[in-house]
């Protein structure tokens, strides 16, 4: 079996039963670990759960350690939701001098990208992938979903939940295992006023500001700043420049009703990285055996290589204005409302290449510098945008013996995404496989006037409901009903006009059986269902194909999960642990091949083990730590290969995940810090592609900081990455040609200010 393997990465026994004993034993602790509490009558606990509108915590007492959502969706305080939530806090990831969405990801086990995208269409900004399946269109802010493939910044950003399972009751439409959640940072009436500036390698340039003032008793004021100018450690001309500004202002901060009006724009001028030929990696054998076998022998291509042109860009414009009006009406009922408009405008151009057996070209087999390769322009230029208006009502009550807490609401949205498409002019030669020249002067792309747009208006009521019938039993239940309208256009470079529409009603909905045996822990079991109708996920409809996702006619994609685990607060309510057992059943998948006909891949299913424990241990000792073990099968083929290694597994998911963020204050003046990430081994899809390494091997990553308190305004922050210099596959595409290398062993240093 050929396969790629890190070069550092020791050799371990019987990995499968190393890793299954581990969770076993994990899990078997949660469950018997004590709890000593006071119980408490059904109404004073659930006053604990109201959702405040400023979530950030005094600076003095910043914990890793959520106790609530901050969706106004949510009815129980996260010990008692019967769903796995994972909630990724600023204090974490700033300390991580963590700058992307993705990377404040990593702080959840098993989440990541790890998926390249295929040769001529690699994926952009935040494609992640969450227990079996890309939740990328799945990502919200505020309570809005998010549209767009570009990277997000988290300058502005206050704390990300991670829903996992089915959310379709939350979110209406979606992936199937989860959906993000990130929560902006809002004026309070509090003065603060604070900075950062880092520098570290790869030329790594950034500075942020957050400054919050009270301009009187009940109003204040907030700015966010952030500017960026950075090359990428390890990666030749790949950059990621951006600058944003994010002010806001509240009213009425000290009163019933509270009303915010929030501005953000991010502009992203970056250079994007299209990956490294897998040629001479371990398992990699030639795509032309029988007529040139030495290509098996081929020297490893330099990870640093760029084989993109002096044009290639992704430069993006975000957009989005956010207008909350929030109103306590006593008796423990609020109304919230989010009006929003965004709009999200990604120019980007990428060469892509292959290097099969007809791209692969060697005409002096002893001269390895006279090998090329050829490439493809990739090309995208599209905007999405968003208008909505959203109503949520919360409230708690009592029905006999039976206390309430509600959250209902409506939503009407229109979502829009316009693409553009594009010609050539000109001939693109093949680039040197070992010493690629980014100059191309005799080609470029053009806009060639045709381009598709699709548009969906949907209307949803959704209903959530915590029901306590004791101090030990409670149920947590919610539905929600879509009406979704989409209209499809698309117009042909001589005007030729197509249309196709679509409307339907969706119904989702999610039922879990809580058990407190104390009031510091729960167990529970939940069952939930999530669909994504024709459409649902790229704005996309089509009628060429019975087969296709997008035909009107097909059914919705359905997952259904269902979980039981527990959930516990210990050390006086500072640390939180959690176990659970899942598992997600998909219905009949429709994919595409890479010759452009669609297939079903069968039924799929997920069923895994995740363990957490995140808070402080004492005063001084925080942690932030996760395992996940994963099984992922295709439950009944249909005769089509779905990895590259034959098996009925999920690609781009790794088997088993651990992540690990540890830091304890020393003394007033010194933290130290560090953690350890694990990813398990990483299939790729199938594609009939000849000689490509079948899949990424498994990887560690350590990782240290530490910070002196140089004066009670001043403190240095040094963050070390890779410390061992480990040499990995961050992701893979499907055919296995390309891949992008791990960031090897780098620094950055930052000074944070408050003034």
């Amino acid at each position: 079996m050929s396969y790629i393997r890190s070069r550092k990465h020791p050799v371990v026994r019987s990995e499968a039963s190393l890793t299954a004993t581990a969770a076993t034993a994990a899990l078997a602790t949660l469950l018997a670990l004590p709890a000593h509490a006071e119980e408490s009558a059904p109404s004073k606990r659930l006053k604990d759960i109201v959702v405040s509108a400023d979530a950030e915590q005094p600076a003095q007492d910043r914990s890793y350690k959520a106790d609530i959502s901050a969706s106004p969706k949510a009815t129980a305080t996260l010990l008692d939701t019967p769903q796995t939530v994972t909630v990724i806090k600023e204090q974490l990831f700033r300390e991580q001098a963590a700058t992307t969405l993705t990377e404040a990801l990593q702080n959840s086990a098993g989440v990541g990208t790890f998926y390249l995208g295929e040769n001529g269409n690699t994926t952009t900004g935040d494609a992640v992938f969450l227990r079996g399946a890309d939740v990328s269109g799945s990502i919200f802010v505020d309570g809005v979903r998010d549209t767009g493939t570009i990277s997000r910044d988290v300058f502005n950003i206050e704390q990300v939940e991670v829903l996992k399972g089915s959310a379709g009751a939350d979110i209406g439409r979606g992936a199937a295992t989860g959906a993000i959640a990130l929560v902006s940072k809002q004026p309070r009436l509090a003065d603060s006023r604070s900075g950062s500036i880092s520098y570290g390698s790869g030329d790594f340039k950034r500075a942020t500001a957050d400054v919050n003032m009270a301009l009187t008793e009940s109003v204040a004021a907030r700015l966010n700043l952030m500017i960026q100018d950075a090359d990428v450690a390890g990666r030749d001309r790949v950059e990621n420049n951006r600058w944003g500004v994010a002010p806001s202002i509240g009213f009425g901060l000290d009163g019933t009703t509270r009303v915010y009006l929030n501005y953000l724009h991010v502009q992203q001028n970056n250079v994007p990285d299209g990956g490294v030929p897998t040629v001479g990696l371990p398992g990699y054998t030639s795509p032309d055996p029988v007529a040139r076998p030495f290509i098996t022998n081929a020297p490893r291509v330099d990870s640093e290589n760029f084989y993109g042109t002096t044009n290639d860009h992704d430069d993006s414009n975000t957009d989005m204005v956010t207008g909350i009006v929030e109103h306590d009406f006593g008796s423990g009922f609020s109304v919230r409302n989010i009006t929003r408009w965004g709009e999200t405008d990604q120019n980007y151009r990428l060469m892509s290449f292959l290097a099969g057996t007809t791209q692969l070209l060697t005409p002096v087999p002893s001269d390895p510098d006279s090998w090329t390769i050829s490439r493809s322009a990739n090309n995208k230029n599209v905007t999405n945008k968003i208008l909505t208006n959203q109503t949520n009502l919360r409230g708690s009550f009592q029905t006999g013996f039976v206390q309430h807490t509600i959250a209902t609401g409506v939503e009407f949205i229109r979502e829009e995404q316009k693409t553009r498409t594009f010609e050539a002019i000109g001939t693109l030669p093949p680039v040197s496989l070992y010493h690629p020249d980014p100059n191309s002067p005799n080609y470029r792309t053009v806009l060639n006037g045709s381009y598709t747009k699709g548009k969906t208006d949907t209307a949803a009521i959704y209903f959530n409901d915590t029901l306590v019938f004791s101090p030990q039993w409670q149920i947590s239940a919610g539905l929600r009903l879509d009406h979704y309208d989409t209209k499809y256009t698309s117009v042909t470079a001589d005007g030729v006009v197509t249309t196709i529409k679509s409307s339907d009603d969706l119904v989702s909905g999610k039922v879990g059986l809580v058990f407190k045996p104390q009031q510091n822990g729960s167990i529970y079991a939940s069952y939930a269902v999530t669909k994504q109708p024709p459409g649902g996920a790229n704005f996309s409809l089509s009628e060429s194909d019975a087969a296709n996702a997008n035909n009107p006619q097909v059914d919705p994609q359905t997952a259904k999960t269902y979980e039981i685990g527990t959930k516990w607060d210990l050390l006086e309510n500072r640390l939180s642990v959690t176990g659970a057992l899942y598992r997600t059943e998909f219905s009949d998948q429709i994919l595409l091949d890479t010759d452009g006909t669609f297939y079903r891949a069968g039924e799929k299913r997920v069923q895994g083990v995740e363990l957490t424990a995140i808070g402080q241990i004492n005063e001084k000792w925080a942690v932030n730590a996760g395992y996940t073990i994963m099984d992922t099968k295709v439950e009944s083929p249909t005769g089509q290969v779905v990895v590259a290694d034959g098996s009925r597994d999920l690609a781009y998911n790794p088997k088993d995940a651990f992540t690990l963020w540890t830091t304890y204050r020393v003394n007033d003046a010194l933290t130290l810090g560090g953690g350890a990430r694990y990813v398990g081994k990483l299939k790729r899809g199938s594609d009939r592609s000849v000689g490509t390494p079948q899949y990424a091997d498994s990887y560690w990553l350590l990782n240290a900081m530490a910070t002196y308190q140089v004066t009670d305004d001043f403190n240095l922050q040094l963050n070390l990455y890779n410390l061992t210099d480990e040499n990995y596959v961050a992701s893979i595409n499907k055919s296995g040609y390309r891949y992008n290398p791990g960031i090897p062993r780098s620094a950055r240093i930052t000074a944070n200010f408050t003034f």
